[in-house]
């Protein structure tokens, strides 16, 4: 197919027809906030989608439907907030998936790249991602390269999961994990993902003994007999003071 090159045209919308053979597609730099559904179902020979640097905050559902040969789709520097589940679904082919330098975006859901067992190549680095579920990469068999930089990592308990799944593919899965770095929490901030360790989850994984409970029983019951006490002298207190202040009032008069 022939390459069609938008990019650069200050174009609001996308262009409403295209060769039927394009097998290329920039329009990158632009302006473009929306794409039409169906856009480009009559275009079976797209190979490559190039829609950097726009103002796309969304994909409508279907937008794939007929491009079954897409294999290299750059959504790099555009105001994704969410990839939501199936996004991608009908764009099987996929080799390379670029989505990276969307400053916004904060959610990636479980089953956002459903579908898409060919895809050798992901690029998440430079979003807002604090956390990102096992469930959204599992489902990516073909997976050898992943791009996580750049993101405000939260290495919490819910980080254990995704940091062993790395661990495990990075023989032969290349990875920038390695520059990745966690934000928060502040004893861990700066320290690259790969550097955690299995001890820097123990607290995770700390389980309570029967002992342990009814110590905290025995604790909680003793704060609130405390409580109720405090409550009961105050109450004597109080009407003290207010008997004490009756009589010296009687005794003025």
């Amino acid at each position: 197919g022939q390459a069609v090159d938008c990019s650069g045209q200050r174009l609001f919308s996308v262009p409403p027809e295209l060769p039927l053979d394009t097998g290329n597609l920039s329009l990158a730099h632009n302006r473009i906030a929306s794409i039409p559904p169906g856009y480009l179902g009559c275009y079976g020979q797209l190979r490559a989608l190039d829609l950097r640097n726009n103002s796309l905050v969304a994909l409508p559902a279907g937008l794939f439907r007929g491009a079954r040969r897409l294999a290299h789709l750059d959504l790099s520097y555009n105001n994704f907030s969410l990839v939501p589940a199936d996004m991608f679904r009908e764009a099987s082919a996929l080799l390379r998936l670029d989505l990276s330098h969307n400053p916004g975006l904060r959610r990636v859901h479980p089953q956002a790249f459903r579908g898409l067992a060919q895809l050798r190549e992901l690029d998440l680095s430079y979003g807002g991602l604090a956390a990102l579920s096992l469930d959204a990469l599992e489902g990516l068999p073909g997976l050898v390269g992943l791009r996580l930089g750049g993101n405000p990592w939260l290495c919490g308990c819910a980080m254990e999961p995704l940091l062993k799944w790395l661990r495990g593919r990075i023989q032969r899965c290349s990875s920038d994990s390695q520059q990745a770095e966690c934000w928060a929490p502040p004893e861990v901030a700066g320290a690259p993902l790969l550097s955690l360790t299995e001890e820097s989850f123990q607290a995770c994984h700390l389980t309570l003994t029967l002992d342990d409970y009814l110590f905290i029983a025995f604790v909680g019951f003793v704060v609130s007999i405390a409580s109720v006490a405090t409550n009961f002298l105050l109450g004597i207190t109080a009407n003290c003071c207010h008997r004490w202040s009756k009589a010296s009032e009687d005794e003025d008069v």
